[in-house]
């Protein structure tokens, strides 16, 4: 895919729930961690709502089912149905559903997300290598998931039953801290096999398609915390895309990110939807944006100047993405993000 290499984040003179009109939004780290709400959150999607802006909840966590997410979210103070709320065992179920005939046996290695999502296509759950499998299926299954049933996914994918993950994700967002996500788990099979999964979740086409089927999206931005998921998956999908600092993305993080990971917006929090995005302007050999100006001289980004963080960081952004082209960035940007607090 050819695409034009962002070298600075995009402004808006409009307001993001105006200027597209459905929100793909991530749930962990966007709009909760563990169970909480993050700040700002309930209030912000509430007020993008009443613009007019369609939400829906686009998640790499294949433990839950629609209704129990969509249960949590109305507790937490965001009205959601369970229309609203797409999963990546959504998608990895229609991936295996297209490749198996209808009513087959899946083994499954997760939740009851996986299990209903299977289901919904016609097919049938198991829990043993013994039972016949046609294929296995891998996705979150919390932290107290049983170390055995990896060994049940090793049994079948060993008698050449073909294996799908529902994401790869190597960390989740918790209350506590970054934990290991699923991507850790399916690195247990790898290695214990050899094999390789047929993969579903962001940033892969067969969510980004799951997403666009069930929502009907026309001009719709995808808002994460991640740039290996969030923003490569709306990289692939060719759509716009805003990166909220409230997950695990850091400032260096951001700034050395390749032409694939730099997301069209970034801003704190889910308050970004609510209003138009800055311009990042050439300023003699830097870039300004608010009150800062980030230019790359020798092997540093330097900051100059005040006001609100996010601005600075901006401006670092253009500074870093435009030295490193469509590669990475390198330079020492330590001094810079500390003065900011990133």
């Amino acid at each position: 895919m050819s695409q034009t290499v962002r070298t600075r984040p995009e402004g808006s003179a409009r307001a993001l729930d105006e200027a597209y009109d459905t929100a793909l939004l991530d749930l962990d780290g966007v709009v909760y961690a563990g169970g909480d709400a993050i700040a700002h959150a309930p209030e912000s999607l509430a007020v993008a709502r009443e613009a007019g802006m369609a939400l829906a909840y686009v998640t790499n966590n294949a433990l839950r089912t629609p209704d129990a997410v969509a249960g949590h979210l109305t507790e937490l103070g965001i009205p959601t149905d369970a229309a609203d709320v797409i999963t990546s065992a959504q998608a990895v179920a229609r991936l295996i559903s297209e490749q198996v005939p209808d009513g087959s046996r899946v083994l499954v290695i997760g939740g009851e997300g996986l299990r209903v999502a299977l289901r919904e296509r016609g097919l049938e759950p198991v829990d043993s290598a013994d039972d016949e499998p046609v294929a296995v299926v891998q996705g979150y299954g919390g932290p107290d998931l049983a170390w055995g049933r990896f060994a049940e996914a090793c049994y079948a994918i060993a008698r050449g039953v073909p294996w799908f993950a529902s994401n790869t994700d190597l960390t989740i967002p918790s209350a506590r801290g970054i934990a290991p996500g699923n991507g850790a788990a399916v690195e247990v099979v790898r290695i214990a096999t050899g094999a390789q999964p047929q993969v579903a979740g962001k940033p892969l086409p067969p969510m980004h398609r799951e997403t666009v089927l069930r929502t009907g999206a026309e001009r719709p931005l995808v808002v994460g915390d991640r740039l290996d998921t969030d923003i490569e998956g709306a990289f692939n999908g060719e759509v716009d895309s805003l990166l909220v600092l409230t997950g695990v993305t850091d400032g260096a993080q951001l700034l050395a990110a390749p032409p694939h990971h730099r997301p069209t917006y970034v801003d704190v929090d889910l308050r970004g939807l609510l209003t138009g995005q800055p311009e990042v302007v050439a300023d003699g050999d830097g870039f300004a944006c608010g009150g800062w100006v980030a230019a790359a001289r020798g092997e540093r980004l330097e900051l100059e100047g005040d006001g609100e963080a996010i601005d600075g960081l901006r401006a670092l952004c253009a500074a870093a993405w435009t030295a490193a082209g469509d590669g990475t960035c390198g330079l020492d940007a330590a001094k810079a993000l500390a003065r900011l607090g990133v």
